[in-house]
């Protein structure tokens, strides 16, 4: 029976090693359902790293949040087009908003996005995925278009704060509010919402307080992002954005334009120090907000899990690498994360084991 379980709980993560296990058919109960094309091999082509976590979530609510993640990223893409003015973005950005909240029916045209733009498949496809808005459930739709409308407040600050950056003209935030804003916006509101409008299904029978509930799951989410900014430092600065604050970088006497030199990094790397602990703190308040969801959760707890331990495996990196140096790309092979999938899989029947995963 135990090596039978097990068995099961490998196919979510190495699909391929199971028999009938084409990964574009979900299994529910002993019937195989034809693959959702966009929510399975198109949603893998945009996501490398996060796929897996939604590939594992629960039949039950696995397309509205697949759905959520890939309109998401679309307003990345729109937003990160750089063959546009931030004006043309802002106003692609505020048509999307309202095609998504259902004020605006008519097809949206991106043409003046796409040459040139490294989200070419996310922005062809952006009309099929607003399309799917129309087969949600009422429930899903609203929990969707609040996650979103965040997510397209946090892109147009970004638009309007760095308009007209460069590598010689670098913008930064001025303060931590901003950037604690900021991380809340692209990711911490993300998950609050989910946790707040399906918590009669992610907590049945838990006794929890909604304010913890609800602070564990925002910093859950802003550890995340941050760890994705400390990351994208080098990469940011040279399109003119800085995420780190000049309020906390002229304690060590640096300006954002000192940054583009890695000679700097020794004197960065105090500031940069904590903000990696300070992404760990959060990471870890994601960990004990995935142990709150039920054992019998294990598709949702993985789906948590997963990014954390990715997440904790970047900060490793970023504690032993010249973060300044662009031509130093942080990036966990597909075989570790693959290793951490599964260890965190055959880990989970000895809770003990599975705790220390994090730490």
């Amino acid at each position: 029976m135990l090596r039978l379980t097990l068995l099961r709980r490998v196919s979510w993560v190495f699909p391929e090693l199971t028999a009938n296990s084409n990964p574009c058919f979900i299994q529910t109960g002993t019937m195989a359902r034809p693959p959702d094309e966009l929510l399975t091999s198109h949603l893998r082509a945009v996501s490398r790293s996060f796929y897996p976590s939604l590939r594992v979530l629960p039949d039950s609510i696995r397309p509205p949040i697949s759905l959520a993640y890939l309109l998401a990223r679309m307003t990345d893409a729109v937003a990160g087009s750089q063959m546009a003015s931030s004006d043309q973005r802002l106003v692609a950005l505020q048509r999307l908003r309202e095609r998504i909240e259902g004020s605006r029916q008519d097809p949206l045209d991106f043409s003046e996005l796409l040459p040139g733009s490294e989200h070419l498949p996310l922005l062809e496809n952006g009309e099929r995925r607003l399309s799917r808005l129309d087969t949600v459930s009422p429930a899903d739709l609203r929990l969707i278009r609040e996650v979103l409308s965040g997510i397209i407040s946090g892109r147009e600050l970004d638009l309007r704060r760095f308009a007209g950056s460069s590598p010689e003209n670098i913008k930064a935030l001025q303060t931590e509010a901003e950037l604690d804003d900021y991380t809340y916006r692209l990711a911490g509101c993300v998950i609050e919402t989910w946790t707040r409008l399906r918590r009669a299904d992610l907590f049945p029978q838990t006794y929890l307080t909604d304010s913890w509930l609800l602070a564990h799951s925002v910093r859950f989410g802003r550890g995340l992002h941050l760890v994705t900014i400390l990351r994208d430092l080098p990469a940011d600065l040279r399109q003119g954005r800085c995420y780190l604050p000049t309020e906390r970088l002229a304690t060590c006497a640096l300006k954002p334009a000192d940054l583009l030199r890695p000679g700097n990094e020794p004197r960065l790397r105090p500031l940069y120090n904590d903000y990696l602990t300070k992404a760990d703190f959060h990471l870890q308040a994601g960990w004990v907000y995935t142990n709150a969801l039920p054992r019998g959760s294990v598709r949702l707890r993985l789906a948590c899990a997963w990014p954390i331990l990715i997440g904790q495996e970047t900060l490793k990196l970023l504690w032993a690498t010249n973060v300044l140096d662009c031509q130093q790309r942080i990036k966990i092979s597909r075989a570790r994360v693959k290793r951490l999938m599964l260890r965190s899989v055959l880990l989970y029947p000895w809770q003990g084991a599975w705790r220390r995963m994090v730490s």
